[in-house]
């Protein structure tokens, strides 16, 4: 069996993240800063303490693994560093970051010499950023460009985790307080508020209002491969509310699922013609989990389609791996 490392372990998604691992049969290896938290939360495995202010101890974190996960954030302050460590173990580098201006930094700083060391690099493989860029690909099928990509967030609600909140932090001081959007074929950062519209998403949840310019990682994961020149995200009202409460989720089920439910819809146009698909689901960060694990196994089994950095739709055979999460997705297209 592989051991797969995974930074951040004994948070919120690297909980899920190191279940999944273990039902789809790896060894999880929990790595984090805090030795008590990891003894605590995975008293049967092999823990590893790590701290990004230490390489050589990210260096043993990673020893023997074939892969590595990252589920700390804020990733503007953990994605560089233990990418590095993963570059130097020349393993495979897959991070659940939402953080646009992280994921910037990797696909800036870390293309050229992933490439040249031939180690696969998938930022955002999330619920943001990972899931609307397998769709959007999905969607566009056979078409290699688009004018336009919308993907919009139908969340029940969302309680944001601590980490959540932490990195949404480092994002704002990031930018500045502005808030940002992918139009004209480029980031803009803007000071006025966001545009309240509404949004008809599949059955049974039709249309609702939405925040629009809601920019999540979408807009670096999808024009780092596709020829687009908008790329928008919405997000339901009532779930932008939610987040400002900064209410931390709570388990409902034996899998320590909340009880969020999701739609993502995705709307692709193209010299006046569009395309669709959607996905719905339960609890955001849970689904981060198989995204993420999935991933790795494919990367593993030599199913990827780039070398170096590249996002989800780049990297993989997006509609498969869309069918391959069919237990905690359901999939529609074409409405």
């Amino acid at each position: 069996m592989k051991a797969v490392a995974v930074f951040g372990a004994y948070g919120h998604t690297g909980r899920f993240v190191v279940a999944e691992l273990q039902a789809r049969g790896y060894v999880p290896l929990p790595a984090g800063r805090d030795a008590e938290k990891l003894a605590a939360a995975f008293p049967e495995l092999d823990t590893r303490v790590a701290s990004v202010g230490d390489p050589g101890s990210l260096d043993r974190a990673l020893a023997g693994a074939a892969a590595v996960i990252n589920t700390a954030g804020p990733f503007a302050v953990t994605a560089a560093p233990v990418l590095e460590a993963a570059l130097r173990a020349g393993i495979p580098y897959v991070d659940v970051a939402a953080e646009i201006e992280a994921n910037l930094d990797t696909f800036a700083h870390f293309a050229d010499r992933a490439r040249e060391a031939g180690v696969a690099v998938v930022p955002a493989m999330a619920f943001y950023g990972g899931l609307g860029d397998l769709l959007v690909t999905t969607a566009l099928d056979d078409w290699t460009a688009a004018d336009e990509v919308h993907v919009a967030y139908g969340l029940s609600s969302w309680h944001p985790t601590a980490g959540t909140r932490e990195a949404g932090a480092v994002s704002r001081e990031r930018r500045g307080g502005k808030r940002i959007r992918y139009a004209n074929g480029q980031l803009e950062y803007r000071d006025d508020a966001l545009p309240t519209l509404d949004w008809t998403f599949p059955e049974p949840l039709g249309t609702r209002p939405v925040l629009g310019e809601f920019s999540m990682a979408d807009i670096v994961t999808v024009p780092s491969h596709l020829p687009v020149r908008e790329v928008r995200n919405y997000m339901t009202t009532t779930a932008a509310r939610d987040l400002a409460g900064g209410t931390a989720p709570e388990a409902v089920d034996e899998h320590g699922r909340s009880d969020q439910t999701f739609v993502v819809d995705v709307l692709v146009r193209a010299g006046g013609e569009e395309r669709r698909a959607s996905v719905s689901g339960q609890d955001i960060y849970a689904v981060s989990a198989p995204l993420a694990v999935e991933a790795v196994h494919r990367i593993l089994n030599g199913q990827t389609r780039a070398v170096g950095v590249a996002s989800a739709g780049k990297m993989f055979d997006a509609t498969d791996f869309l069918d391959s999460l069919s237990a905690v997705v359901k999939r529609s297209a074409g409405r």
